[in-house]
Formats: C-alpha cells, sequence, structure tokens
C-alpha cells in the first residue's frame, strides 16, 4: 500500500538503496540499485546541494518532480532545461533560467 509519494532525484535513491537492510533479498530493489549506479556518478551531498541551492531560489514554478529531474539531468543550456518542462502549462523566463543553470554549473 502506498501511503505518500515524493519526488526523489537518482542520488537521493541511491543513497535509500545502500541503507536498505534487505538489499540482497529484494531482487528489484539490488537492481534498480545495480541500474543507478551505472549511471549515477554524482554524490549524494552534491546532488542536495543543487536541490537546496534551487529550492532557495523560491520560484512557485518549480515542484519538487522539477527539482529533481534537473539534478538529474544536469542541464547545460537553456534548451537541455526547457526539456524538463515540456507539457506544463507554463513557461520559465529567461532570467530563471539562468538562475538555475547557474545554480547547476557552480555546484
Amino acid at each position: 500500500m502506498i501511503k505518500n509519494t515524493k519526488a526523489l532525484n537518482l542520488a537521493e535513491i541511491k543513497e535509500i538503496l545502500e541503507k536498505y537492510p534487505q538489499l540482497e533479498e529484494n531482487t528489484a530493489a539490488a537492481h534498480t540499485l545495480q541500474y543507478i549506479e551505472k549511471f549515477v556518478k554524482m554524490k549524494f551531498d552534491k546532488a542536495e546541494g543543487i536541490k537546496d541551492a534551487i529550492r532557495g531560489m523560491n520560484n512557485e514554478k518549480l515542484k519538487e518532480k522539477h527539482i529533481a529531474k534537473i539534478v538529474d539531468l544536469m542541464p547545460e543550456d537553456a534548451e537541455d532545461l526547457r526539456k524538463i518542462f515540456v507539457g506544463e502549462d507554463f513557461s520559465l523566463e529567461m532570467e530563471e533560467i539562468n538562475s538555475i543553470l547557474a545554480k547547476v554549473k557552480v555546484k
């Protein structure tokens, strides 16, 4: 039974799975960790720093799911960042885009 949901970036999921006590017994969790280890090279602390920096912008448009995807994809330019928001009912102003990209590049 699912009690609640929360958007997590892959570095957070990796951190949780590495601490999961029954990892060997749960093949789905073990396979997920193997997959994440192949693709996620970012340390948990760095991911948290980027997430906190983006949250600190206090931009009401940015939801947790957007922040998680930004941290996962680490966009390098405006075009990459805009792809995260395809299908949303809003668009980001260039000032917002530049601010987010600055936060990603600094970390």
